[in-house]
Formats: structure tokens, sequence, C-alpha cells
């Protein structure tokens, strides 16, 4: 098991990285929210997680953030939904994560938003992007993406902070700037729609072969598991 301060040395690490990509794109680090994507990480490395210098958690699996919300193993760090959600696993997602980042079709919207409005609460919500059109990959068409952020903003019991996207694999970080260029496009189009129950204030994009090239194109949320808890485990 990976000790503490290991894990905190990798933290360290991975935000001395974040610090030198805000600073050649003359942006504050203090601007840009680093989620530890948990990715089926036990819990007890989890909560040790969340003694270091993160932001918040990010899950990709339903029933692995309700475990480790049930464990205490988040302490008081915020937990983000990252990964595919189904529409029957809804309700286990809902009022637990502080953001869902994943929504991507009118379906999925409108089971957050019944769900949401059943526990009478708001539930932030980031509409992911396919940028390139990959059949492998979720996410709705950048043409799509007016209709969907109109039906949004039917519901009251959602809050649209934002976009997210996971950007075709490349060799380089470079080579992923311009995919990361055409999400901060859309987020800025997005803005000057000014439609009803939504506040622009996340764009989440970067992983961690990528993070510093997210950064340097607007990225204030950047998703990092490999580089703070090592290789998924299995």
């Amino acid at each position: 098991m990976m000790e503490y301060q290991e894990l905190a040395d990798r933290v360290k690490a991975v935000r001395e990285r974040m610090a030198g990509a805000a600073a050649r794109a003359g942006r504050k680090p203090g601007d840009i929210l680093l989620c530890a994507a948990c990715k089926a990480q036990p819990g007890d490395k989890v909560r040790a997680a969340a003694h270091t210098d993160i932001d918040l958690f990010g899950e990709n699996r339903a029933q692995e953030m309700r475990d480790n919300l049930q464990a205490g193993a988040y302490l008081d760090v915020p937990v983000h939904f990252i990964g595919n959600l189904q529409t029957n696993k809804v309700r286990q997602v809902v009022g637990r994560a502080a953001v869902i980042h994943s929504v991507d079709r009118g379906r999925l919207l409108d089971a957050i938003a019944r769900e949401a409005a059943a526990q009478g609460l708001v539930q932030d919500i980031l509409i992911q992007v396919n940028l390139a059109g990959e059949q492998s990959k979720a996410g709705v068409a950048p043409a799509e993406l007016r209709p969907l952020l109109e039906r949004a903003a039917g519901h009251e019991a959602l809050r649209v902070r934002g976009l997210m996207a996971i950007p075709p694999q490349t060799d380089t970080q470079e080579e992923a700037r311009p995919y990361f260029a055409m999400l901060r496009d859309l987020f800025e189009q997005a803005i000057s729609w000014r439609l009803t129950g939504q506040r622009w204030d996340t764009l989440s994009m970067g992983m961690s072969d990528s993070f510093e090239a997210a950064i340097l194109e607007g990225a204030t949320l950047v998703r990092v598991g490999r580089h703070i808890f090592g290789d998924r485990p299995g």
C-alpha cells in the first residue's frame, strides 16, 4: 500500500507542474482545481489522499463512490462523479456528488433533474462534449451542445456549471492543445447564449498525460489519477 508521504509527494509534484503551466499562461495556480481521480483505489488509500493537498476527488463508478462515502473515506473533501453515468444509477449519484461531469444526453439530463427535484435539491452538472466524434467515447457532439443546454435550462433542479471533455489520445501534450482550445471556445460561446439556471465557472479538461496543456488552454479543473495514485488496481 502506498504510504501517505508518497501520496503527498506525488501531489506536491503535480501541484508544481500545475503552477508552472499556470505561470506560462499568465494565470494564478489557485484558480485551477486538482481533482484526484480515484478509479477503483481502495478506501484506505483514498482516505490517505484526503489528507494531501488536493481539492476534490473524482469517482468513475457509482458503487465505489457510495462505498467510500459510507466508509467516510473522503473525510471533508468534496467528491465529483466523472465517469459514464447510466440512468439506472442516477439515484446513487444525485445529491452525493457535488458535481456530475458526464451529462451528455437528454434522457440522462431529465433523469438527474427528476431525482434532484424528488430530493428537493439543485444538482450541479457539467455537459460532456465529444470533441472528435469518437465512437468509443461518450459526449454530446459540439453541434448538439446548445439544444442540450436549452433542455437543461428548462429544469429548475439542475444548474449547469460548465463543460467537460476527454480528448483523443495524442503522443504529446502539444498535440492535445487544439482539442482543449476547442472546448474553451465552446465554453465561451455557451456563456454568450445567456441561458437561465446556468453558472459558467468550470472547464474540466486534462488528465495525467495532458493536464499542463489543458491549463495552458484555460482549464479550471484537471482530473489526475495515475500521477497521484499510480497504476489503477487490477
